[in-house]
């Protein structure tokens, strides 16, 4: 009996809904002799319907019966811890394969001023679809026509709607110097799919902010992406350039911004708040709230605009989200995307992973960032014949949002 009970293989999945794991023979179910009477499967009984256990064994055993080919039983299993993550319906919570595990894991590094791929800027929008914010002027996308809004759905003819990963999807299209790869994305604007043949070319890295002094001795900065390691010290390095010009004013346009590093925003926001304000804060399911609090001892006092659009995601929305709250500026635009939630990676034993949305992001005020967004004070919306154009293509002149901007920071300094 003892050698028997050597030779058998236990799998154990576990379904718990409370903090403390506590288990004994009579508070399970059993599959019994499931998976050719190798494994078990267990189940909490506070948990689960032995009904839905059991239909769990009903579908494998007609899958492997009746389907037309030879099934798998490991690519069953695979499926079926999938859908486990999938269920919760959070586009944000996913499994993934060993295979897109080491794509993801291999983050690309800004230690170059250059990469080769096909030159846009994407985002994640709600159904877990990434999207086109932006292609990079001149860069093969631009040429081909790829278009603001265009929702990637397969590379190289491989499915990535379920893949919901940003930098999964962005190294599989990346790859050698004047290589091929295929494109295709769905275009809302006109209900259908489009497919792009596109040569790989070596891009340039956007520098991710852009600065200027406007008509009016107005400091004017763009922030791209909150997706660089330098992004608050170039920041902070362009105000100081600006503050030393006696400007009277300061915008900062977060629009098309789909976010980055948290707590690069944490720094950016804390030079414009006077010290313990707080930025933004977390909480987890157990009611745990963590704070990030503004500590420099600096803090802007000239006027302040905040621009933003229903693209402006994540560190965008943070800092939006803590200006509005503290009335530190002005947020003129559009309601922005509403991404607010924290994900947390875990690798498996066997190399593949799981990303766990574990917190939700809020507003010094306490509102959850996540599918509210942050309202704007004043509400502009661009003239329609710009709903597909990229920010950086606006003229100025024909910028309302822009304009209204600089029209109240006229108007709070006394002008």
């Amino acid at each position: 009996m003892q050698k028997k009970s050597t030779l058998i293989l236990s799998i154990i999945i576990i379904i718990i809904t409370t903090s403390v794991i506590t288990f004994s023979i009579s508070a399970v179910f059993f599959l019994g002799p499931a998976f050719n009477n190798k494994y078990q499967i267990l189940f909490d009984q506070e948990s689960v319907n032995y009904e839905n256990i059991k239909k769990f064994n009903q579908v494998r055993n007609a899958l492997k019966t009746y389907y037309y080919e030879e099934v798998d039983e490991n690519v069953l299993l695979e499926g079926a811890i999938a859908g486990m993550a999938a269920s919760l319906k959070d586009p944000y919570t996913v499994y993934y394969t060993k295979e897109q595990m080491e794509k993801i894991m291999e983050m690309p590094k800004r230690t170059e001023e250059t990469y080769v791929g096909i030159g846009v800027s994407i985002i994640t929008d709600e159904n877990g679809l990434v999207t086109v914010v932006e292609p990079f002027y001149g860069s093969p996308a631009y040429e081909a026509g790829i278009k603001q809004g265009d929702k990637i759905i397969a590379v190289n003819d491989e499915d990535v709607t379920t893949l919901k990963d940003e930098t999964a999807i962005v190294n599989m299209i990346k790859g050698p110097e004047n290589t091929t790869v295929k494109i295709t994305v769905f275009r809302p604007s006109e209900g259908r799919s489009i497919e792009f043949e596109l040569v790989r070319k070596k891009i340039t890295y956007l520098y991710n902010l852009r600065s200027e002094i406007l008509d009016g001795n107005i400091g004017y900065i763009r922030i791209i992406s909150f997706l660089d390691d330098k992004i608050d010290q170039e920041f902070k390095e362009q105000l100081n350039n600006f503050l030393k010009q006696n400007i009277k004013g300061l915008i900062i346009d977060v629009r098309d911004n789909p976010g980055g590093y948290y707590h690069k925003v944490i720094k950016i926001a804390d030079r414009l708040l006077p010290d313990g304000n707080v930025i933004v804060y977390t909480e987890d399911r157990n009611k745990k709230v963590d704070k990030e609090y503004a500590s420099d001892g600096a803090e802007l006092n000239i006027p302040l605009a905040i621009l933003v659009n229903e693209n402006s995601a994540s560190a965008s929305e943070i800092l939006a989200g803590a200006i509005k709250d503290h009335k530190k500026g002005a947020i003129i635009g559009m309601k922005t995307f509403g991404k607010g939630l924290v994900q947390d990676l875990k690798t498996l034993d066997d190399g593949s992973g799981i990303k766990i949305t574990v917190s939700r992001y809020f507003t010094p005020s306490g509102v959850c960032i996540h599918g509210t967004g942050v309202e704007p004070d004043i509400e502009v919306k661009l003239d329609e014949k710009y709903n597909y154009t990229p920010i950086s293509q606006i003229p100025k002149d024909d910028d309302a949002q822009l304009q209204k901007a600089i029209e109240v920071i006229n108007r709070l300094a006394g002008q």
